[in-house]
């Protein structure tokens, strides 16, 4: 399967919220739009750090994480991310790669979306079975 790309909308959540009370103004808002990698291997989202700084978000935690060479490193973790893809939405948390790396979609964020992956056409799409809303699983214990 080859590279699969799609664009991805990131927002500051705390400063939508601090728009919502006023206490800033809703242009003040710090967003961007990246191309990213689709990444099934990947749990979580990774963003390279130039795109942290630039929406401000705050480091939460620090995170043990495998790489794709087998190698473990310490890598930052930062919260209060809206995310947009395919015109869905969600907020989560994101790890923190070296500037200027292309960012990566995990595993999470495609489940949170209902989003596939279609290795034939390289895109990925809403899930056709949930084409107005992402469809998510709930096992319940009785």
């Amino acid at each position: 399967m080859g590279k699969v790309m799609t664009r991805i909308k990131l927002t500051n959540s705390l400063d939508i919220g601090n728009a919502r009370s006023g206490a800033l103004l809703p242009e003040q808002i710090r967003s961007l739009e990246l191309d990213a990698l689709v990444d099934t291997g990947a749990t979580l989202l990774a963003l390279p750090e130039d795109a942290v700084d630039k929406l401000g978000l705050r480091q939460l935690d620090w995170r043990k994480v495998r790489l794709a060479d087998g190698n473990v490193r310490d890598m930052a973790l930062v919260g209060d991310l809206r995310v947009e893809i395919l015109g869905r939405v969600m907020t989560c948390d994101a790890l923190v790669m070296p500037a200027r790396m292309t960012p990566l979609i995990g595993q999470i964020q495609l489940e949170a979306l209902d989003l596939l992956v279609d290795a034939k056409s390289r895109q990925a799409t809403v899930n056709p079975a949930s084409p107005d809303v992402p469809l998510l699983d709930l096992l319940q214990v009785s």
